[in-house]
């Protein structure tokens, strides 16, 4: 039941690609709080998503925007001020993508060339989204900026391959941006990692859904769903939070705490 919780509130959401991303759950939650926002993702994933129809079902303008440009993302963000009226007051960076982990390659037979490529659009792509924010004055103070991550940033999954180390350093640009955006205007920068999640992009990667009916036995809540991580979000883009900052927030029904769960052996 909606609340208000950010009614007045202005952002921006990277990443919706069809119903089954958080980004669009989020999309569609903030909106119901009462919320303005625009929405963009890159060209190529604009194609083969249904973006359009999310759009017109939140009255909200699509800019695309390929965000490993700086030029796109500096277009972005004074479009998106000129469209809401205004510094916006949330941004959620939901992006990533490996080519290696399309293509199967093993992570001790990586394409370097690729691995760049995974670094820029999944992680670089975030501190050049904040640089743009910080030097077009975008954000009003108080705001919030989130990112989603996933826990292989601090522990080994062996078929998650280079993507672990692009959330390792996602999370690290949330660290070092979120200094310089508190100090500054009282922007609070965090990162949410979130369960695995049965996403387009998510069960690409091989053995997902295997993973993911363990990680639903080892994890005493159960694995956390898009929807509930969208209200997660919305929490963090309101008033009250407005003192986190510079965290790593597990979003995991208590996966992150586990050892062993007798579930898992069945007994």
């Amino acid at each position: 039941m909606p609340n208000n919780l950010l009614a007045g509130k202005k952002g921006i959401i990277f990443g919706a690609l069809d119903e089954n991303s958080i980004a669009w759950k989020v999309a569609e939650r903030c909106v119901e709080e009462g919320a303005s926002i625009t929405l963009t993702n890159a060209p190529v994933a604009m194609r083969f998503g249904q973006i359009k129809d999310l759009a017109e079902k939140l009255n909200a303008e699509i800019i695309p925007a390929d965000a490993t440009s700086m030029e796109d993302l500096e277009n972005l963000f004074t479009k998106s001020m000129e469209i809401l009226g205004g510094k916006v007051d949330f941004v959620l960076h939901s992006i990533g993508m490996s080519i290696n982990v399309r293509k199967g390659k093993e992570y001790t037979d990586l394409n370097h060339d690729w691995m760049q490529k995974t670094f820029d659009v999944s992680a670089i792509s975030f501190h050049k989204m904040m640089q743009v924010m910080w030097k077009l004055d975008a954000i009003n103070d108080w705001g919030s900026i989130l990112a989603l991550t996933y826990i292989a940033a601090q522990r080994t999954f062996p078929d998650y391959n280079e993507m672990a180390e692009s959330k390792a350093l996602l999370e690290s640009f949330a660290r070092s941006f979120g200094y310089h955006f508190g100090m500054r205007n009282k922007v609070r920068v965090n990162t949410i990692s979130q369960s695995p999640t049965m996403t387009t992009a998510g069960s690409g990667v091989k053995g997902f859904t295997e993973f993911f009916g363990y990680a639903d036995k080892m994890s005493p809540l159960g694995n956390a769903p898009a929807e509930t991580c969208a209200d997660y979000c919305v929490s963090l883009f309101s008033d009250l939070t407005k003192m986190v900052t510079m965290q790593n927030l597990y979003h995991d029904g208590g996966f992150s705490n586990m050892g062993m769960n007798p579930a898992v052996l069945g007994l």
